[in-house]
């Protein structure tokens, strides 16, 4: 059974797309631990991240700076925390989050609910910037 990712690659469910390009795939988290939290991931469905080809994990984490550029434009941080969990979707992700201090990328914490507008409007902003890259 495919993941929701694989889902939302196959355009069965929707995203807040804000970068994609041949072989990778970036959107909003539905559940963000802060305002702006995107999730990387490989349009090939591997579960786990270390399971994927030298060249393929390589790819991601390109593609994953490129978008941290575009996100740190719109959502200003001192940096762009990365993360790799891997536990609730079989599905290798890397989550991108801006911020400003170590507790901003607690995945224990409650997360945010983002008006869907705001969603949209972070979304495209952050597409705009990638695609100026």
């Amino acid at each position: 059974m495919a993941s929701i990712f694989s889902k939302i690659v196959a355009g069965e469910i929707p995203c807040y797309k804000v970068a994609e390009d041949e072989k990778h795939l970036a959107f909003l988290d539905i559940a963000p631990v802060a305002r702006g939290h995107v999730l990387v991931i490989p349009k090939k469905e591997t579960d786990y991240i270390f399971d994927m080809e030298d060249a393929e994990l390589a790819e991601l984490m390109v593609f994953a700076k490129k978008v941290a550029k575009a996100l740190i434009k719109v959502c200003p941080a001192p940096k762009i925390g990365v993360s790799v969990i891997g536990l609730d979707v079989p599905h290798a992700h890397v989550h991108l989050v801006p911020i400003h201090g170590v507790t901003d990328i607690d995945f224990g914490k409650e997360k945010l609910k983002l008006p869907e507008a705001e969603m949209e409007d972070l979304a495209g902003r952050i597409l705009s910037e990638f695609e100026k890259l």
